[in-house]
Parts: structure tokens; C-alpha cells; sequence
């Protein structure tokens, strides 16, 4: 079972923050015919070629998608994407500020000839206000929007190393799908939705804002380590390796100090006593965790946490998850076919029994141009012609059976 089979999504993306959300849109079965610049494509396919050749971001982001190049300056390319929207179920769009209404998106016009459409805008910051027409990309929202500043070491606030913004905003953009494809189910009625970075970043700096608005301070970034809780943290051990450890709460405090670190003294030290006491004390308990940690291996390490029931892990680089026994073992990994051969990535994170998760390949620019323009009634010769005028890009595969 797919459960957005018969499910057609049209989208006109680029970089992250659409792309995931329409990946995902694919991995549960729909049909997603991704409109790109018939010149280059979505900008994303030149971040880099590392992936054989392929742009990394791109490879993650673009499978179960069919690649048709236009140019949308054209009449007869924003001809072909209005044919092309006038049968999908769902349209999704992150184009600059007042691009979509110039390409005959705007969702106001579209729904009022087809009120079951839905149609997704994702923008920098929403709409209104006086950033509403601000170009906004991951870094960018996610400094104006606060999570730089809590992120890194004293003094130095870094971006986090995911994007957590464009992703954010591709999971709300598809969650909100889903949710207006079940009330189109039930009523007839599609839905107008937009989801600006902006929001989604001030929406997660909920602690650190609660803490600004009722307690009057800023969250510190403090590296490896939650504001929230203390002790917790990154500790070296004593054979190269970095453990993370903490606790969460007071009982797991009182079996890290005397099951793990031997340590009754701070167990009944009433300094230690609550949670905001040990915050106020962070860095002597660190100390305390680090000492130890310090003279025991990684594993030694783990093995006393497990046997206290703490969490635990261990400080990873993306090259120490390629083979993680937790992937692998549970058979992760998948192969993905591209231009360039198979690829490995991910299975979705969900486990559900029965559901047959979509992992077609990831296309090459304009692979679908012909095919697709076919289905919308074009025929071979006017898709040649739309060819030879600049108005679309046919991948070679096709274009050699329309010219």
C-alpha cells in the first residue's frame, strides 16, 4: 500500500525546503512532476558533484520525481506548467516574493477556478509584515530568527549543521498536505497554505524564548550540551573517543553520582540537589563526568551508563554512520537509481506495517519533458518545436523521438 497513490503533486522548487517536503510527498506514493529552468535546472544540481558527479543536496532531496524543463518566461512554457496545474491535486512553489502570481500561480486565482486544489507557498517570512517581501535562505532565517545565537560555544554562534529551517518548513508544508488532503476527503475543499522559514524557526525557539520573555535572559550556546539540563554534556574518554551522557531529571542524577561515577558525596550534596542547582553548577560537574570518563574507555563507559538505565551515545562524524550497526542491521539503506547508476539512501524514517515506501530514481534534467508533454496533448511535433524554440528542454532519451 501507498497512500498518496493516484496523487498528483506539480511543483515548480529549488534548493531544500519544497524539495524535501515533495520528496517526502513521493515517498508515500504520489505522482511528483517537478518543473524546472530549462536552463541548469534547480539551482541545487550545481552545489557540488560529489555524489558521482551528482550535487549531494540534490541527490537527497529529488528522488521519485519526474524533471520537466521549461522556461516559464515563455508563453509556451507558462502555457504547458498552466495544463500541467490543471490536473494536479496539490501545486508547491518556493519562488522568490511576487515570482508565482508572475507565472500564473498565484493560489488565489487557481483555487477560485478549482476550489479542490491545494496549493502550497513557502517563503522566507509568510505573508504580511514588513519582511514579507525578503528573500530568506536557511542561514538567513535561521539568524534572524534567533537559533544561531543559542548555537555554538560562548562567543561563537554557529549555524547548526543541519538545515534546520528549509527542513522544518518542508515537514510543515507536508504535514499541512496531508492534513488538507484528509479534509478534501471529507469535504470537496482544497486549502491555501503557506509556511515562511521564519515561522518555522521562532515557532522552535520556543524554550529560548520563554526564557526571554518570562525570565529576562538569553540562552547561552554551551556546545555539546543542553541549556536545560545539567550535568550533560560531551565528555573525552580514555581512548580517543567522545561520550555524551546526562540526565534529564533528579533520579537520573542520583544513579549517574553513585552507580556510575562512584561519587555519594555529590549524590547528597545538597548543592546538587535540584535541577537548577546543578545548571547554576554546570561546569563543576563537568568537570566531575569529564574526570572520570577521562580514565575509562568509550565502551567501558557505555556499559556503566547502560547499567544505571542512563542515556548514552557516542560523539559521531557522517563517516562513522555509513556502517552503524543500527542502519545497517535494520537494512536502512536502499539503493536509488539516477543518471549517474544507484545510489544509496535512506528509507523514510516511519515504520509502518503494510505501507510500500516509493523509491523511484532521482531524474536527470528534463528526462520527463517529452513523455509529460504528451500526456498534456502536445504532440511531437509541437514539443519538437517547443524544443528548437527555447521554451523547454527535452533530456536526449526523449528528444530523440520527437525530432
Amino acid at each position: 500500500m501507498r497512500p498518496l497513490s493516484g496523487i498528483t503533486v506539480v511543483t515548480v522548487e529549488q534548493a531544500v525546503s519544497a524539495p524535501i517536503c515533495s520528496r517526502h510527498l513521493g515517498d508515500l506514493g504520489a505522482r511528483v512532476i517537478k518543473v524546472e529552468n530549462r536552463v541548469g535546472g534547480d539551482f541545487a544540481r550545481g552545489y557540488d558533484e560529489y555524489v558521482k558527479g551528482m550535487s549531494a543536496y540534490f541527490t537527497w532531496a529529488n528522488r521519485n520525481k519526474e524533471s520537466v524543463a521549461l522556461d516559464l518566461k515563455h508563453p509556451l512554457g507558462r502555457e504547458a506548467l498552466a495544463r500541467l496545474v490543471a490536473k494536479a491535486d496539490v501545486v508547491v512553489q518556493n519562488l522568490a516574493p511576487g515570482a508565482a502570481a508572475r507565472l500564473g500561480l498565484d493560489p488565489a486565482e487557481l483555487r477560485s477556478a478549482r476550489p479542490s486544489l491545494i496549493t502550497v507557498g513557502i517563503s522566507g517570512y509568510g505573508n504580511g509584515g514588513p519582511y514579507a517581501t525578503a528573500r530568506a535562505y536557511d542561514l538567513l532565517a535561521q539568524s534572524e530568527g534567533g537559533s544561531c545565537a543559542i548555537t555554538g560555544s560562548p562567543g561563537l554562534p554557529a549555524k547548526p549543521g543541519i538545515p534546520l529551517a528549509d527542513i522544518g518548513t518542508g515537514m510543515y508544508a507536508l504535514s499541512s498536505v496531508l492534513a488538507a488532503l484528509f479534509v478534501r476527503e471529507r469535504t470537496g475543499e482544497g486549502a491555501t497554505i503557506d509556511v515562511g522559514l521564519f515561522d518555522v524557526v521562532t515557532e522552535w525557539m520556543g524554550y529560548a524564548l520563554n526564557l526571554a520573555r518570562y525570565a529576562g535572559f538569553d540562552v547561552e550556546p554551551i556546545g555539546v550540551s543542553s541549556p536545560a539540563v545539567a550535568p550533560y554534556g560531551a565528555y573525552p574518554t580514555a581512548d580517543g573517543q567522545t561520550l555524551v551522557l546526562g540526565t534529564t531529571n533528579d533520579r537520573e542524577w542520583q544513579r549517574l553520582a553513585r552507580v556510575v561515577l562512584g561519587r555519594p558525596d555529590l549524590a547528597d550534596d545538597p548543592r546538587y540537589a535540584t535541577n537548577a542547582e546543578r545548571c547554576a553548577r554546570r561546569a563543576e560537574l563537568d568537570e566531575a563526568v569529564g574526570a572520570w570518563a577521562s580514565t575509562h574507555s568509550l565502551a567501558e563507559c557505555r556499559a556503566a551508563a547502560e547499567s544505571a538505565s542512563l542515556g548514552h551515545a557516542r560523539l559521531n562524524k557522517p563517516t562513522d554512520l555509513l556502517d552503524h550497526p543500527q542502519l545497517t542491521e535494520r537494512d536502512r539503506w536502499r539503493e536509488i537509481a539516477s543518471p549517474v547508476g544507484p545510489v544509496l539512501g535512506l528509507l523514510p524514517p516511519p515504520e509502518v506495517d503494510g505501507w510500500d515506501w516509493r523509491l523511484d530514481p532521482i531524474p536527470a534534467l528534463g528526462e520527463h519533458t517529452a513523455r509529460v508533454l504528451r500526456e498534456l496533448g502536445y504532440t511531437d511535433d509541437e514539443i519538437a518545436h517547443m524544443h528548437d524554440a527555447d521554451a523547454a528542454y527535452c533530456h536526449p532519451g526523449d528528444r530523440k523521438r520527437v525530432v
